[in-house]
């Protein structure tokens, strides 16, 4: 379905019921709404791994703005203050109130523009694979760690002077060294809309200078922070950073050994284990 938020269709699935029967009386479930990495990706990536959560919330998922099924519209729209408004926007369209909100990768910068610009808005925030701020030397060190110099290369020339042809070599070449286990679902990718421009556009921008380090002290809600150890593209020190700069009674950090970027292809089990258990907390 689509819903018209600050000028723009975005589109939204909804799995999961939000009101269930609890004897004499209707219980309110909690709303787990969750923001895909890229930016030129889907929400189809989180399909049909958290539909295991079902049972504990309803899930929601979106495309972002220039991404998926969402309205293209102009370049001028793809920033993180417009990406953090649109899920405010997204919440308010469908009357979600405290939302858990669960961003992964370029999502997890979202969802750090969302919950720093309306601190008072979620409930929760999950915070997985992800940076407050870019630090390119230690990416290409990580993946020259993981693959050797050529895959040092194919990173700095894409991330540093990204052009289209460099983007289909790093998806190619530096996308499989993400993760230390192979795909769980091999299709996955094939079945994601991919819409480079918007990738494209936020690597040569707004990525070079995105520095959520003190607004991140703005965070009023309870926060899981989430990374592997193995992970190139937001190393694990860059989860300690964010760590590091947010209210320290209400953050939890969870490392995961041996995983690399988005931990629950490779350690769905835990993954899912320690999500379940914070969002009922």
């Amino acid at each position: 379905m689509y819903v018209t938020v600050n000028n723009t269709r975005i589109y939204v699935d909804i799995e999961g019921a939000g009101l269930v029967p609890d004897g004499a009386s209707m219980r309110q479930r909690p709303t787990l709404v969750l923001l895909h990495g890229g930016p030129g990706f889907d929400h189809s990536l989180f399909k049909p791994v958290f539909s295991e959560l079902t049972d504990i919330a309803q899930i929601v998922y979106m495309d972002h703005r220039g991404n998926g099924r969402s309205s293209h519209d102009a370049p001028s729209t793809w920033n993180l203050a417009q990406w953090g408004d649109d899920v405010r926007g997204v919440c308010d369209a469908l009357g979600i109130v405290k939302p858990i909100v669960y961003g992964v990768s370029f999502g997890g910068f979202v969802a750090q523009s969302y919950a720093t610009r309306h601190p008072e808005h979620p409930g929760k925030l999950v915070l997985a694979s992800t940076a407050a701020r870019a630090d390119w030397p230690a990416v290409f060190d990580a993946f020259e760690r993981i693959a050797g110099p050529e895959a040092r290369d194919l990173a700095r020339d894409y991330w540093l002077t990204p052009t289209p042809e460099r983007r289909i070599a790093y998806r190619e070449k530096c996308h499989p060294l993400y993760h230390t286990r192979p795909q769980r679902d091999a299709q996955a990718t094939a079945r994601a809309i991919v819409h480079d421009p918007v990738n494209l556009h936020f690597a040569t921008d707004e990525f070079r200078r995105m520095d959520f380090r003190a607004a991140l002290a703005r965070v009023a809600c309870p926060t899981l922070v989430m990374a592997g150890d193995s992970d190139p593209i937001t190393p694990l020190a860059f989860s300690e950073t964010i760590v590091a700069h947010l209210p320290t009674a209400l953050t939890r950090f969870e490392r995961f050994t041996d995983c690399g970027h988005g931990i629950v292809n490779d350690a769905p089990q835990r993954h899912f284990a320690v999500l379940r258990d914070f969002m009922l907390s």
